[in-house]
């Protein structure tokens, strides 16, 4: 089989089922897909009792994480593992939502032979600085998940993981964090999406940087979301051009589509025909 398989790497407190809806566009454009769920993620979260209604705080602070001891390099090995059994069926475009590129961006760099493309979906892409130094930078200034730490739900240096109440009631933290992912969809699509989160998530991003070596030489594309309020448009348009410095031959295919961070995965169906579009190039 000749045809190319889409992998599909989901961001922070995400999993393989917020791929659901892109997954079904891409099936109906007669391409395969494959939505992975990184380590300690879908099935394998911790959903404590106390995240349910009526939640119990102080017990959600205290309560033991699966994600405690995960991090970048476990994503990265997890990836690794589900690509060559992939590209045995012909080859793969890797894609990553936000803090999915830096798994990306790992595979790339250990196993350049696995990945036919790259594709950053306004997705972390470190080239110059570490995620730390891009979180801090004047680029990242703007964005409203500046203002939503509140959602932190236990101390994550004692649980040894973020953990984020998602269904808080807290109509103002609730207000900017729509504002954040989702300011263009309907309560029921925001609140929806809420509910496919989980709590947990590493606290370890790695300290990763794109490599010109391995990570360099593979065709990628940067799909710039122009309505995005997590990860401004500054930020993403820094990755672009610190990737196009480091490797001048090989840049990146920029595409631009003017939707939220959240929006690509709600109302997916532009963005799989942008991802369609690769494959027929």
């Amino acid at each position: 089989m000749t045809a190319p398989t889409f992998v599909l790497v989901h961001g922070a407190g995400s999993n393989s089922f917020t791929w659901a809806p892109m997954q079904r566009e891409l099936a109906l454009r007669g391409h395969r897909s494959l939505a992975v769920d990184l380590p300690g993620h879908g099935f394998g979260a911790t959903f404590p009792a106390a995240y349910q209604a009526p939640q119990d705080l102080a017990a959600l602070a205290t309560i033991p994480s699966a994600m405690a001891g995960i991090g970048h390099a476990d994503n990265v090995a997890h990836v690794l593992d589900v690509l060559r059994r992939v590209r045995a069926h012909g080859p793969v475009i890797l894609v990553g939502h936000s803090r999915g590129g830096l798994t990306l961006t790992g595979v790339g760099n250990a196993a350049p032979e696995l990945v036919d493309r790259l594709v950053y979906i306004s997705a972390w892409c470190c080239v110059d600085d570490t995620p730390a130094g891009y979180q801090t930078s004047a680029e990242n200034a703007s964005s409203a998940l500046n203002d939503v730490a509140d959602l932190i739900a236990a101390n994550p240096m004692e649980l040894g993981a973020l953990r984020f109440n998602w269904r808080t009631a807290d109509p103002k933290l609730l207000a900017t964090l729509r504002e954040a992912c989702l300011a263009e969809g309907t309560d029921d699509e925001f609140y929806g999406y809420l509910n496919t989160l989980e709590p947990d998530e590493s606290l370890d991003p790695g300290e990763e940087r794109a490599d010109a070596a391995t990570w360099g030489t593979i065709p990628r594309t940067y799909v710039r979301l122009t309505a995005d309020r997590s990860m401004p448009i500054a930020l993403q348009d820094r990755f672009i051009a610190e990737a196009d410095a480091l490797t001048p031959d090989n840049r990146f295919d920029v595409r631009s589509l003017d939707v939220s961070h959240v929006g690509v995965l709600v109302r997916p169906a532009e963005t799989a025909a942008l991802l369609s579009s690769l494959v027929e190039a």
